[in-house]
């Protein structure tokens, strides 16, 4: 009896079997198979340094703190609101963002297999969602980088997009929410602009083909505009009505026109190794243009070709590829892209499937090896704690200054604004770098985090200047080496602080003797 109930329960449309058979069990492959292969990261404090300065900055702002005022940063306000809520979820923050990345990872690859089943079947539209997760482990977003969040914003508009081309009888609905939630990307990073411009007209051309009245036309336009720019109104509203509307609109707008992007020659080379991470992909589509040929009778699938062009010119007009992340706006319309090839190639999908899946483990394996990992990061925040005054992270883990209680040495913590020849000019931050690194070195910093070798394009005068002062006044007490790489803590001559130089190699010294 007891064996005839189970087969019952088994058999039921509410049972196992149909719960196989439901897009709720892909759901939950998605999420096991996104937080199996985020796994490695969650106890790694030291995943990112852009990751952990925003999270710096979301701490900031709980204690009443300004981003652009009493933190300088070009990225909008959203991104440090979002981990200013992973914040408050408790812990040091560093596990509660990847936490929450981890969400929108999984909403993100949801999406995409729902869309992908418009056009193809739950095999070639679940591995395409499943290759979203996997690839990000090779592209940097093994973490809380900007795109890990903004794109599900962007496959959401996605979706009212493609829901319009079904009912084009009611275009206004959808086309404005879909242009009010690429507003919202906006406010996490500015370059998804592209995207909500391919978004604005795609739904005019889908009034155009209706017929809609001039006027009626020319008030969707004018209400989807107003929508994009409504988040980021608001928040100029804001710190207009601080008083700080200056502060916003330089760090937001006029900055990076100061900021250099590096020569060809350091670009070029860059591009080539981002490129290379989707060569994978192009082979599924190669072994599956037939399929994707004869996908392109539809006429979403035309649109989804054009958003995967528009993704590619918003990746290439930024020019900056120093980091794989940068190209993640491409990998989502792309995967989305391959669902009817991944149906058609089910062999070749779920083998690169595979070798991505130990890639992407061996990848991040890699960056601990390369940047540190928990031990690493807590041992340089032990050697870095202050005494009363404050450290200066010259170059090194940001997220030290939280880690370690210390207050930020300036408006501008992020070491990169200090340490890197894109940022030396006064227009990209407001302020001269070379004077602002004396004017905390003059404050006698506690101790001061150096990395050997130095960035190869780093800044040269605040490096020797940095170099001058520690040499007149510091002394090393400790170097924790990863890799390739070493971080140096230096500590005031006349404080007592024990010294452990087993792990320093004798070049680390050279360019700091007296």
């Amino acid at each position: 009896m007891a064996v005839s109930q189970v087969s019952r329960a088994a058999t039921a449309p509410g049972g196992i079997q149909g719960f196989i058979a439901s897009d709720r069990m892909v759901l939950a492959l998605l999420a096991i198979l996104a937080v199996a292969v985020r796994f490695v990261t969650y106890g790694n404090p030291a995943l990112g340094f852009d990751e952990q300065f925003y999270l710096l900055v979301g701490d900031r702002m709980l204690q009443g703190e300004l981003p652009y005022v009493d933190v300088f940063d070009r990225k909008p306000i959203g991104i440090f609101l979002i981990y200013a809520g992973a914040r408050l979820l408790g812990g040091e923050g560093f596990l509660q963002y990847k936490l929450v990345a981890t969400l929108f990872v999984i909403a993100t690859a949801w999406l995409i297999y729902l869309l992908g089943r418009q056009r193809a079947e739950r095999w070639g539209a679940g591995l395409a969602a499943a290759l979203y997760i996997l690839w990000l482990n090779l592209m940097e977003g093994e973490g809380g980088q900007t795109p890990v969040f903004y794109n599900l914003l962007v496959v959401g508009a996605a979706w009212q997009l493609f829901a319009a081309m079904r009912s084009p009888d009611r275009l206004v609905p959808p086309g404005t929410l879909a242009l009010l939630l690429i507003g919202m990307a906006l406010q996490i990073k500015y370059t998804v602009v592209f995207e909500g411009m391919f978004f604005g007209l795609a739904f005019l051309w889908l009034a155009w083909q209706q017929r809609m009245a001039w006027s009626r036309l020319i008030a969707f336009a004018a209400a989807m505009v107003a929508l994009a720019l409504l988040p980021t109104t608001l928040v100029l509203l804001y710190f207009w009505a601080v008083g700080e509307a200056e502060a916003f609109i330089f760090a937001n707008f006029l900055s990076i026109f100061g900021q250099g992007k590096g020569s060809m020659a350091v670009q070029l080379p860059k591009l080539a190794e981002v490129s290379a991470l989707f060569l994978p992909l192009g082979v599924i589509a190669w072994f599956g243009r037939a399929a994707l040929q004869a996908d392109m009778r539809r006429a979403d699938s035309r649109m989804l070709r054009l958003w995967v062009v528009t993704a590619a010119f918003g990746v290439l007009i930024y020019w900056r590829f120093n980091s794989p992340h940068y190209a993640l706006p491409l990998l989502l319309p792309f995967c989305l892209l391959l669902a009817p090839a991944l149906d058609a190639r089910r062999r070749l999908g779920a083998a690169i499937a595979v070798i991505v899946l130990l890639a992407g483990q061996i990848v991040q394996l890699h960056l601990i090896a390369i940047k540190g990992g928990n031990d690493a990061m807590r041992a340089v925040a032990a050697a870095a704690k202050p005494k009363g005054s404050f450290i200066f992270v010259y170059n090194g883990y940001p997220g030290l200054y939280m880690m370690t209680g210390s207050p930020m040495p300036s408006r501008w913590p992020f070491p990169g604004h200090f340490n890197a020849q894109d940022e030396n000019n006064p227009r990209a931050l407001g302020v001269d770098p070379l004077a602002e690194t004396q004017r905390i070195l003059d404050a006698s910093p506690d101790a001061i985090i150096d990395t050997f070798p130095p960035y190869s394009l780093g800044n040269r005068e605040t490096r020797a200047l940095l170099h001058r002062v520690v040499a007149e006044r510091y002394r090393p007490v400790l170097c924790v080496a990863t890799r390739d790489r070493t971080r140096v803590i230096y500590r005031l001559k006349r404080e007592p602080w024990p010294v452990d130089l087993s792990a320093c190699r004798p070049e680390v010294f050279a360019p700091v003797r007296p």
